[in-house]
């Protein structure tokens, strides 16, 4: 009989490791380029941050690797509660047969933690945030006790800032949702591959896109002001001066880069700063000039900002309004 039962827990160990090799592990790029356009549609529904609800399903579902997400649509780790009355998922958690909640489909994951958001108290201030301000979000989940772990809020930022999701939290429309994040994350060429010899053209022209009516890109590995001046048939100083560098600063892939003067108001009135941002990040942020964000705040250029202080974008500072 001993003999029997050692035997079935080899074979299931067996199975077990089986059935993981037919589940190949999804890398983040490939995470991020299947589900943005989930997190768009999410966020223009509910009103939560795309790059926050695509960062913490990131993080929370290992990529989309975790057994719940893979078995269950679940990207969260929402357990079950007394008000769902949806499709269940048990699996071991701090208690054996914990329920969870499990979905049709990723997009309705997506939705349901937002809801969850929406329909807690605790969360309530964070929809007093700008749906662009990701780190005072990241920050206020870990404030209203969403993770104990302390360094959360620094993850999802890493997260979101490593693979430019910041972007995402821009577009304002349902209408072609997949064109507007097309270029906003940098692919691995890696994931994607044909076969074994099928491999990413360095020369695929890149996207232009839009944020506050001002046309821009997506920097590359490599780029620099005399390069990019080149291909988008532009004067050297208009790259400089469009966004606001030196001839010694450097470009980051990733960065955006502006082909048109930025505007002199955005759409959301004030920006909350959080810690080391400076004016420039902001203006970038916004496409609004820097010179106009000193004037609209009574601000002398060049100085340095605090974190917390309010930054007014699109009008002058109100005489009775506190910084």
């Amino acid at each position: 009989m001993r003999t029997n039962f050692y035997l079935l827990v080899i074979f299931e160990m067996m199975f077990a490791g089986s059935a993981q090799a037919n589940h190949p592990r999804m890398s983040r790029e490939d995470y991020i380029a299947l589900y943005k356009d989930d997190a768009v549609k999410d966020m223009l529904k509910t009103g939560v941050p795309a790059s926050i609800t695509l960062a913490q399903a990131v993080f929370e579902s290992d990529n989309g690797n975790s057994t719940l997400a893979r078995e269950a649509n679940n990207h969260f780790g929402i357990k079950c509660h007394n008000e769902w009355n949806g499709g269940t998922y048990t699996q071991d958690d701090d208690k054996r047969n914990e329920c969870f909640r499990k979905y049709n489909s990723v997009l309705e994951s997506f939705d349901d933690h937002s809801n969850f958001l929406r329909t807690r108290d605790r969360y309530a201030f964070l929809f007093s945030f700008p749906k662009t301000d990701y780190k005072a979000w990241a920050r206020g989940l870990k404030k209203a006790g969403y993770a104990t772990n302390p360094n959360y809020p620094e993850r999802l930022i890493k997260i979101i800032e490593e693979n430019q999701l910041f972007v995402l939290d821009t577009i304002t429309s349902f209408e072609n949702i997949s064109a507007s994040t097309a270029a906003v994350i940098p692919v691995n060429p890696k994931s994607q591959q044909v076969g074994e010899i099928t491999e990413v053209s360095i020369s695929t022209p890149r996207k232009i896109l839009e944020l506050n009516r001002t046309q821009y890109t997506i920097a590359r590995k490599g780029d620099n002001y005399q390069s990019l001046a080149k291909e988008f048939d532009m004067m050297p100083w208009q790259i400089l001066k469009y966004n606001d560098l030196s001839r010694t600063a450097a470009i980051q892939e990733g960065d955006i880069i502006f082909l048109k003067p930025k505007r002199n108001k955005a759409e959301q009135e004030f920006h909350i700063v959080a810690e080391g941002e400076t004016m420039r990040d902001i203006s970038q942020r916004y496409a609004v000039k820097v010179i106009t964000l000193y004037k609209n705040n009574n601000m002398r250029e060049g100085i340095l900002l605090t974190t917390g202080q309010k930054i007014w974008l699109n009008k002058k500072k109100p005489l009775t309004s506190e910084s």
